[in-house]
């Protein structure tokens, strides 16, 4: 699981953005990385060591997209598979290059995103690059989503909560506990908590705060009855 943050990073406001009319693009079959959270990765392709180079080279932004194949990319992984269109942009926090020219990384997710354009591939240019635009989402104070947090808090709750006894409960309590917004608290959930990935993007995708918060605890609740029926999980 992602540690509990130091503090809460909000999702940039769009006059912090860096740009994003050329961001790399990382697909993958079955990860989605989501705003704040923070995603290790080892980069072993050559496509991708290219993309990486660039990335954290003097005058790189150092920003890569993480996008999510669609169905059937294993035909085509090495050209140009579809992804979905709808991307989190990260920061790479650290990186180590390898003797072997690979290197290991830390990716921190910071805005969610759609593509408007892929870029046509530039001679030399191994990776994939696309036109990228900010995702606008509903405004929604934190007093508003604070029913929703004492149900994501009553299902964790050390005493008699249904999930208290699931893998991981401690950290969300912590979690739940910190600074961060409950929207964060949601993707922190998902990010580490659920293993449908399909879930995973439609909860990226979703820009109604409210909706997605719910949709959070609509798949925690469904994981009550295997908690129940299987004490083997807990």
């Amino acid at each position: 699981m992602s540690d509990v943050p130091t503090s809460a990073h909000p999702e940039r406001p769009e006059h912090e953005l860096p740009d994003l009319s050329a961001v790399p693009l990382f697909p993958l079959p079955n990860v989605v990385l989501f705003p704040r959270l923070v995603l290790p990765l080892h980069i072993f392709e050559e496509r991708y060591k290219a993309m990486t180079a660039d990335a954290v080279a003097p005058g790189g932004d150092r920003q890569i997209a993480m996008a999510l194949l669609r169905p059937g990319w294993e035909k085509s992984y090495y050209e140009r598979p579809a992804i979905d269109p709808v991307v989190c942009v990260g920061t790479i926090l650290s990186h180590e290059k390898l003797p072997d020219g690979k290197y290991n990384l830390l990716l921190q997710g910071h805005t969610r995103a759609r593509l408007v354009r892929e870029h046509p591939r530039e001679e030399g240019r191994l990776y994939r690059t696309a036109h990228l635009e900010p995702l606008t989402q509903t405004n929604v104070m934190e007093i508003d989503l604070s029913d929703a947090r004492q149900r994501l808090a009553n299902l964790f709750a050390a005493e008699g909560g249904p999930l208290a006894r699931s893998g991981g409960a401690r950290q969300v309590r912590q979690v739940l506990n910190s600074p961060m917004p409950t929207d964060g608290v949601a993707d922190w959930l998902a990010f580490n908590l659920f293993e449908d990935v399909g879930l995973k993007q439609r909860l990226l995708a979703e820009t109604d705060v409210r909706k997605r918060v719910e949709m959070t605890l609509h798949a925690l609740n469904a994981m009550v009855p295997s908690m129940t029926t299987h004490p083997e999980l807990n």
